[in-house]
């Protein structure tokens, strides 16, 4: 009980001091960010097919339960040996304030006061309480020593408690404050309309089918994937956008207003994270509104390599230090790259990169649509690796050609007769052309395809299957608008992107 609320009270004043100096320097949020980074790929895309969006709850849990069994074992440790058992609670501080300083979005020295201020705390705390724990009684009458100072530890540990719960109320209180800013910045913000409104869409891109994915993907729906172990909460006002390295002859900043000062287009993209398994959840299409990305790198004086231009990578940073290297050549061949101010008619939400993100269709979202972007760095691929590049994540990644049947659902149970099948197919910038399928080791046949909105946009297609009584393997696969057909050679998703072809079994009845 002592090490638990030494622990307990470590993290509340940790908690406290980042609600002072900076939330994102808190050790539960600098510690998972560290193991984050340090995860093999491998084990990284375990954790996403597992948990999914929960992922990152999951690995707070686990430090959090972690931390306490340390806790417990150095309260067992500091009964015997106090100054060991408080020592031990400081070296953790400065485990936490050595990632604190580590981590990409450091902001220097201050820092590591969360971590260290914390855990003195918790090292005075168990030393208190071990005191109190091994502290004998007297007995009535004088005489020797007997048994252990019970009211005074109870005492001790209740005032710990107390005031370590009002320490982490007074800390989320401060860290909500700042968040507060930001939230009212984005309530405020006011979208222009687009100069380039996005193209209606056809009548017919969306199947009368029940249990199909919807054309457009509601934001509350859309697929979330990054290594944020704490959504950043970037206030509009302050955010601010670099441009700047090699062949950047007029280096600029930009500020929101600026970019919401300038002609917007509107788009409906698809977009797909690196991570989707073969018939995996991980892909959404949304109507975005920005400024495109090419006119503000012409405007700072970038050349593609295909004109002359000396950088072929472009490098974004998010406020959270994450680093996205994307082709040069591909933002500016035409394509609508965009940095997104707004998502299905309103501004970024947070989870989404609020104030601005990148946006390139044709590109898996790890090269390429970097959330809560405040820097543009123009360099090489020779000369600079970014973060998934440097986990053995492939330089460049086109998304590839796939197809997932989104019903009949796996292990369904329909009765025999006329089954529709039906999902979506998707390959950014190149469009799909045919989808078909094929039951059990029967020949392919012809989906019906809905309307297509654009190369950049997944499609929808059903197919009227007439099932007999018994198990039957649905097959899908797709062409795209190269002419291309999906591949069936199975892949994992290190380090390109998962291929292969989407299956399901049902039992017809």
């Amino acid at each position: 009980m002592a090490g638990l609320l030494a622990g307990f009270a470590a993290l509340a004043v940790a908690e406290l001091v980042a609600g002072l100096v900076r939330p994102a320097a808190g050790p539960v949020t600098v510690v998972g960010g560290a193991v984050i980074d340090r995860t093999p790929a491998a084990v990284k895309d375990f954790a996403i097919r597992t948990f999914g969006e929960d992922d990152k709850t999951v690995l707070q849990l686990g430090i959090l339960v972690v931390l306490a069994l340390i806790a417990a074992a150095l309260g067992v440790v500091a009964l015997r040996h106090r100054r060991t058992g408080s020592c031990g609670v400081l070296l953790f501080g400065l485990v936490g304030a050595t990632a604190a300083v580590s981590r990409p979005d450091s902001r220097g020295i201050g820092d590591i006061l969360p971590s260290l201020l914390g855990a003195l705390a918790g090292a005075l705390v168990l030393h208190v309480l071990a005191g109190q724990a091994s502290r004998p009684l007297a007995p009535e009458g004088g005489g020797g020593g007997g048994g252990w100072n019970r009211r005074g530890f109870l005492v001790a540990a209740g005032v710990t408690a107390v005031g370590a719960t009002s320490a982490g109320l007074l800390g989320r209180y401060l860290t909500g404050r700042q968040a507060r800013g930001a939230v009212a910045s984005r309530q405020g913000l006011v979208l222009p309309a687009p100069a380039s409104p996005a193209p209606p869409v056809p009548k017919g891109v969306q199947l009368r089918v029940s249990g199909i994915t919807p054309f457009t993907t509601p934001n509350k729906d859309f697929y979330r994937v990054d290594t944020a172990l704490v959504v950043p909460k970037v206030d509009a006002g302050s955010w601010r956008l670099r441009i700047h390295g090699k062949g950047v002859p007029r280096a600029r900043t930009y500020t929101l207003d600026d970019l919401l000062g300038r002609p917007l287009i509107e788009r409906d993209i698809t977009l797909t994270c690196v991570s989707n398994e073969v018939g995996g959840p991980y892909a959404g299409n949304a109507r975005w509104l920005g400024v495109r990305l090419s006119d503000l790198l012409a405007e700072c004086g970038v050349r593609p390599p295909s004109a002359g231009g000396r950088a072929d990578q472009l490098v974004a940073r998010s406020v959270d230090g994450m680093t996205l290297g994307s082709p040069v050549e591909d933002v500016m061949d035409g394509r609508d790259a965009i940095l997104a101010v707004g998502m299905n008619g309103e501004p970024l939400p947070f989870d989404h990169g609020f104030p601005v993100r990148m946006v390139v269709p044709g590109l898996y979202g790890y090269v390429s649509a970097c959330k809560w972007i405040e820097d543009i760095e123009l360099t090489t691929f020779d000369a600079y690796d970014p973060y998934w590049v440097k986990r053995k994540w492939a330089r460049r990644a086109p998304v590839k050609t796939q197809s997932r049947i989104d019903t009949p659902k796996p292990f369904a149970r329909p009765a025999a007769g006329t089954v529709t099948v039906a999902g979506v197919a998707w390959a950014q910038h190149r469009g799909i052309t045919r989808v078909e399928i094929q039951v059990d080791d029967g020949p392919w046949q012809d989906a019906d395809l809905a309307a297509q909105d654009t190369v950049d946009t997944w499609r929808q297609w059903s197919y009227r299957w007439q099932a007999a009584p018994g198990g039957h393997n649905l097959t899908v696969r797709a062409t795209d608008g190269t002419g291309r057909v999906q591949t069936e050679r199975r892949t994992r998703t290190v380090p390109d992107g998962a291929s292969g072809r989407h299956s399901v079994f049902v039992t017809v009845t």
